[in-house]
C-alpha cells in the first residue's frame, strides 16, 4: 500500500513537471508591446549626433548630444541616458536625463527621469513596418512647474543610424521639439 502511494506521488510529480515543460502555443506569438520593446532593444549602444531645437532656445542644440542605451535587468529594461557630448560626467551640474523602457503587462512603458524634477510616463507602439516606436503621454509624477516631456518617437534608419524626436511641454502647454540625428559611436 505504501509503495502504491509513493508510486502515485511520483507519477503526479512527473505529470505536473511535464505539463509545465510543454510550451503554450500562444507563448510563441509576441504581443505588440513585446515587438515594440524588442525593436527598442536593438538600439543598445552609444550614439552621437546633432540636435535641432524648435523653437530655438538659448544655447540648447549647439553641441552634439551623446546617447547611451543599455539593456539591463536580464533583458527586462532598457536604460537611455542623454548628455551633451564632451561635458564632464557630473549630473549635479549638467543635464543627464535618464529614461527607462520596460514592459508592463500588455504595454510598453517609458518613464523619463527629467532634470525638471518630474517623471512623465508614456506608452509606446511600434509602426507596422517595425522601423518606428512612438510614445504617447500617459501621466506625470512630480511637479509640473517647469514643464514635462510629452511625446517621443524613435525612428530606425538602419543598424547604425536612428532619429529621436522628443516633445517637451513648457508651462502654458507650449511645445518645444528636439530632433536628434544619431549615429552609432564608441
Amino acid at each position: 500500500m505504501k509503495s502504491l502511494h509513493v508510486t502515485l506521488n511520483i507519477m503526479l510529480l512527473l505529470f505536473t513537471s511535464a505539463a509545465f515543460a510543454q510550451s503554450d502555443p500562444k507563448s510563441d506569438v509576441k504581443s505588440d508591446a513585446q515587438k515594440s520593446f524588442d525593436t527598442m532593444k536593438t538600439l543598445a549602444g552609444v550614439w552621437q549626433g546633432p540636435v535641432t531645437i524648435d523653437p530655438p532656445m538659448h544655447d540648447m542644440g549647439k553641441a552634439p548630444t551623446r546617447v547611451s542605451m543599455k539593456v539591463t535587468s536580464r533583458g527586462n529594461a532598457l536604460v537611455h541616458e542623454m548628455k551633451e557630448a564632451g561635458v564632464p560626467d557630473d549630473p549635479s551640474k549638467y543635464d543627464n536625463p535618464v529614461t527607462m523602457f520596460y514592459l508592463d503587462s500588455d504595454r510598453l512603458l517609458l518613464t523619463h527621469y527629467c532634470d525638471a524634477g518630474n517623471r512623465p510616463r508614456m506608452t509606446g507602439k511600434v509602426s507596422p513596418d517595425g522601423k518606428k516606436v512612438e510614445f504617447d503621454y500617459l501621466d506625470l509624477s512630480g511637479s509640473n512647474q517647469f514643464g514635462h516631456m510629452y511625446h517621443a518617437v524613435f525612428t530606425i534608419v538602419d543598424a547604425n543610424h536612428h532619429y529621436e524626436d522628443w516633445t517637451y511641454m513648457m508651462p502654458g502647454d507650449k511645445p518645444v521639439h528636439a530632433h536628434m540625428d544619431l549615429q552609432r559611436g564608441q
